[in-house]
């Protein structure tokens, strides 16, 4: 019976000390960086318009990485990685974060292109919009190429034919996200792409976006951001 409370006090002891030591962290990451021995993690933070670390992870021999970070609501961040040697267009990682527990597991080699990060409902929403994105990029990049073989031959028929599937496929990406930011209105990531992808879209769309976001969401870090930007910008267009 002695030996049990001994067991029992110091279960309670290490409890109540690991909390401690992560204070009032709502967020714990962890994750694996294949085939990196060396190096640092940084997780960063928009703050204005800078990337500001709020924490810093050193890789030395170690398997994996852990951090416990306090957020007040969920928003994107970024975990930049410091190979020490390199420094590759692909070093920086956004991911939703949202308070609980998440997992990020990528390689050295391609970092960015084999991320897996679970455990955040908004970081799966923002993976679908970015499928659907990168298609209508790519659709972009080979209306630019037809642009340019066009601009090269002279062909004004094609020029202006270019020209007006760039306009419809611009409207319908505009369009496309706007649904989706409606349509996802209830998380966080709504009003996020709202304000990173479509900010100059007509006001009557980002407004709807504004009026169909659930109390907890309006409540939150980019809820409040795109009721201001709203604001502001109805202010700024009845002024002129």
């Amino acid at each position: 019976m002695k030996r049990f409370a001994l067991i029992l006090s110091a279960f309670v002891l290490l409890t109540a000390c690991k909390k401690e030591a992560h204070g009032d962290a709502n967020l714990h990451i962890t994750g694996n960086i294949k085939g990196l021995s060396q190096g640092k993690l940084y997780i960063q933070k928009i703050v204005d318009t800078s990337l500001v670390a709020i924490d810093t992870i050193v890789i030395d021999g170690k398997k994996g990485f852990e951090s416990h970070l306090k957020i007040d609501s969920p928003q994107m961040l970024y975990l930049f990685l410091d190979r020490g040697q390199t420094n590759s267009v692909d070093n920086n990682l956004p991911f939703f974060a949202e308070p609980g527990n998440m997992t990020i597991e990528s390689s050295n080699e391609e970092f960015f292109a084999r991320a897996k990060i679970t455990g955040s409902k908004n970081q799966k929403i923002y993976e679908d919009y970015v499928t659907i994105k990168n298609r209508f990029n790519n659709d972009n990049l080979d209306l630019v190429k037809k642009n340019l073989e066009a601009t090269r031959s002279g062909n004004v028929k094609q020029l202006d034919s270019v020209m007006a599937k760039s306009d419809q496929l611009l409207k319908r990406r505009y369009l496309y996200t706007v649904n989706f930011a409606l349509k996802n209105a209830d998380h966080e990531v709504g009003p996020y792409i709202a304000l990173s992808e479509i900010y100059d879209a007509n006001i009557k769309y980002l407004d709807t976006i504004r009026k169909s976001m659930s109390p907890k969401v309006a409540q939150s870090h980019y809820g409040k951001m795109l009721t201001k930007f709203v604001a502001d910008r109805k202010k700024a267009e009845t002024t002129e």
